[in-house]
């Protein structure tokens, strides 16, 4: 097939923070030394920021470094005040913690919508002359006839049928080619992945670890005791997760009598019953959050994956041609709960080495490799080397977590061992007796919302009539060995109920997906003990549509 070929001096693939950031930084650079750099930013959302979805408290140091004026630009803040308070919840009840963690502290910090942040980002960006395309997925990495360097991205084509036939509506990807591409996906990124397993950019790294984040805005009533408590930032832990279980909830005030709500579940979870968005419906019922958001409605529900390995699973961060940014490349900071202002900072220092790579004309992975020296002489590279150990010490059982943690504390990060086993998320769960799965009841479409409801709340759309994005390459595991060994987890690990296992008549069992009610959080792809699930990009412009969360 024909295909249209758009060229550009820097590609960036993804419209999340990091990218978003490294694009003004180049033109600003260029623009500062009397250069004209083309550049590029795509999205596969249908607008900038639909995608976009965290806790999230944003530490600021990096938008003060890429934009000091950012106030007096508009930049959308929810809350300054912050004051924190760290329970640990039993399931009728809650024990302040009267020692908050240094890591913890958030003073000084601002509480963001990071679909607003990125949007605001994204008018910042194209008044510097940054062209950017949303609705554009990115589905294949384009290399030059070796093989070995990346030049640019295919798009993804629109108008296919579920047949894969061309409809009446039928418009080609294009091909953009770039001297430089920076892939800044977000976590488990299906680019990523390509490039990675054709040029070994994660070999010699311990496993890509994530965690599985359920959240929601709330409006709650002018009379919630929140919004007079000497807090405005909760976090708890232990129920309804438990101590064996990594994860715990969060809470934060915003704008407007609104409050964001979420519980995150580690993915190295055992339990094959463990279905984390029923653990987030109980997080809601415990009387802690119950009080404060009783009365309210839920105005948007989202679901999302946090790259939560750290500086042991961070790739490879140059290859000949391309750059690896933000949650692609592991950087967030599990220990302090933040990526925003380390996925920032990355790419900054990404487009400080290209400017100079594209002005002598060598885009190598060795020219491009002063990215990784500038990273490991950053902040960023403090930071997760402090908490280089951190997600696996929550990842031990009961009493033993508090002890790494507390070893690791006065040891800068080290503990007893140094690196920590990692295991890959898919190889958690333990076979064996199988539980009823129990769901919470009461559930009034208002303020507690079954998965279809939520999925509702999400804004997310689909083109029904295209092919599936869910692809299985032995649907017999699905019904013989996943069923038997786990009950097929990932009708329950899913938070969009995307999956259902049926059974038709003679009693065989067929597993069904509704690819549509995909909230592109790839919880899937990570979780699934078989690796029988790949996630690739639907038609460009579906998903999820947040615009508050």
């Amino acid at each position: 097939m024909e295909r249209e070929k758009l060229e550009f001096d820097v590609l960036f693939v993804g419209a999340g923070p990091a990218n978003l950031a490294g694009a003004i930084h180049l033109k600003k650079l260029a623009q500062q030394q009397g250069r004209d750099i083309e550049v590029c930013i795509i999205e596969k959302a249908e607008s900038i920021g639909a995608h976009s979805l965290s806790g999230a408290v944003l530490d600021p140091k990096a938008l003060i470094e890429l934009m000091p004026d950012f106030r007096e630009k508009g930049c959308p803040i929810e809350e300054t005040d912050l004051r924190d308070g760290v329970f640990y919840l039993t399931a009728t009840g809650q024990l302040r913690l009267p020692y908050t963690p240094p890591y913890m502290h958030n003073k000084g910090c601002f509480i963001i919508s990071l679909s607003k942040f990125c949007a605001w980002l994204a008018t910042i960006a194209e008044e510097v002359g940054v062209n950017i395309f949303p609705g554009f997925a990115g589905v294949e990495a384009l290399y030059d006839e070796a093989g070995r360097r990346v030049i640019g991205v295919r798009t993804g084509d629109k108008g296919v049928n579920k047949d894969g036939k061309q409809k009446s509506t039928f418009e080609p990807g294009v091909d953009l080619l770039a001297n430089v591409t920076v892939f800044g996906e977000g976590p488990k990124g299906s680019l990523i992945r390509e490039v990675g397993t054709k040029l070994g950019i994660f070999a010699g790294r311990m496993p890509q670890v994530f965690e599985t984040a359920v959240k929601e805005v709330i409006e709650i009533p002018a009379a919630s005791p929140f919004l007079t408590s000497p807090f405005t930032v909760l976090h708890t832990f232990g129920y309804p997760l438990g101590l064996n279980t990594k994860g715990g909830g969060f809470l934060y005030r915003m704008k407007e009598n609104r409050v964001s709500l979420g519980l995150v579940v580690g993915l190295d979870y055992e339990d094959p019953v463990l279905e984390p968005y029923q653990e987030f419906l109980r997080l809601k019922k415990h009387p802690l959050i119950a009080d404060i958001i009783r009365d309210g409605k839920v105005l948007q529900q989202g679901a999302k994956t946090l790259a939560a390995g750290g500086l042991y699973t961070m790739p490879q961060l140059a290859v000949d041609g391309a750059l690896f940014v933000g949650d692609s490349a592991s950087m967030l900071n599990v220990q302090r709960l933040k990526g925003i202002h380390t996925a920032m900072k990355s790419g900054m220092l990404a487009a400080e080495t290209i400017l100079t790579a594209v002005g002598k004309g060598d885009v190598s992975a060795a020219a491009l490799g002063g990215y990784r020296v500038k990273v490991d002489g950053s902040w960023i590279r403090k930071e997760l080397h402090a908490a280089r150990n951190f997600g696996q010490a929550l990842s031990q059982k009961g009493i033993a977590k508090f002890i790494t943690l507390g070893a690791q504390f006065v040891t800068g990060g080290r503990g007893f061992v140094d690196p920590m086993n990692i295991p890959d998320d898919a190889a958690t769960l333990q076979a064996g007796h199988f539980r009823p799965p129990t769901q919470v009841q009461d559930l009034d479409g208002k303020l507690y919302l079954d998965k279809l409801t939520g999925v509702y709340f999400s804004g997310t759309k689909h083109e029904e009539d295209q092919p599936c994005h869910l692809l299985i390459p032995d649907t017999e595991v699905c019904v013989t060995r996943c069923w038997d060994t786990f009950r097929s987890p990932c009708t329950r690990f899913c938070p969009g109920q995307v999956y259902e296992m049926i059974q038709e008549e003679g009693g065989r069992r067929r597993l069904k997906l509704t690819p549509s009610n995909c909230l592109h959080c790839k919880t899937c792809e990570i979780k699934d003990p078989f690796k029988n699930i790949i996630w690739s990009c639907p038609e460009g412009g579906g998903g999820p549509n947040y615009s508050i969360v």
